[in-house]
């Protein structure tokens, strides 16, 4: 989810990214926030990844925006204030783009064009949720299973499970960030 193209270097996105992969190790996903990028391009991510405990390439798998693989809940995001949530219009959009400057090891291992084309297939694919302009009531379809908008205890043992066993990388934990510029944290 996006909104790039109505605000450039000032925009709000939502993420959920393959970062590649390299030669015997697992695949990583990448989950990202974005409010309101600063208009100079230093945007200010709010990256987790996660290593997959399973390989992508071999089915089909559930991915859910806020964020989920296969009904397992990988992350949350609430929404602590405007200046930490999206709060405008955004597009849904589904690409694959070469990151291989920076997200297999840093650029240590570069996208092969020799098996190109590369192909991203999207079966069952569902938007749902609030528009912009829609009452404070309306509350979002929940992406979890249970359809509740909090995990139930259930999943948030999974979910910590998740998290204490394939995160690789937390924002919030990044010594190199200036967290003043992420509150939430």
């Amino acid at each position: 989810l996006s909104n790039n193209e109505e605000h450039p270097g000032d925009h709000d996105e939502i993420d959920i990214e393959f970062l590649g992969t390299t030669p015997d190790k697992p695949y990583t996903l990448q989950t990202n926030v974005y409010i309101r990028g600063s208009g100079d391009r230093n945007m200010i991510g709010r990256e987790m990844k996660f290593h997959l405990w399973f390989d992508p390439t071999k089915d089909y798998h559930n991915y859910a925006i806020l964020f989920f693989v296969d009904d397992v809940p990988i992350r949350r995001y609430p929404r602590k204030s405007d200046a930490t949530f999206p709060t405008r219009p955004m597009w849904v959009y589904g690409s694959i783009w070469d990151a291989s400057s920076w997200a297999t090891e840093n650029g240590r291992y570069k996208a092969d064009y020799n098996h190109q084309p590369f192909v991203g297939q999207y079966t069952n694919f569902k938007v749902s949720g609030c528009t912009a302009n829609s009452p404070a009531s309306c509350r979002p379809p929940s992406a979890s299973p249970s359809g509740s908008s909090s995990l139930s205890r259930q999943q948030a043992l999974a979910m910590n499970w998740v998290q204490n066993n394939y995160l690789v990388y937390d924002y919030c934990h990044d010594p190199k960030r200036d967290h003043t510029q992420i509150p939430e944290c």
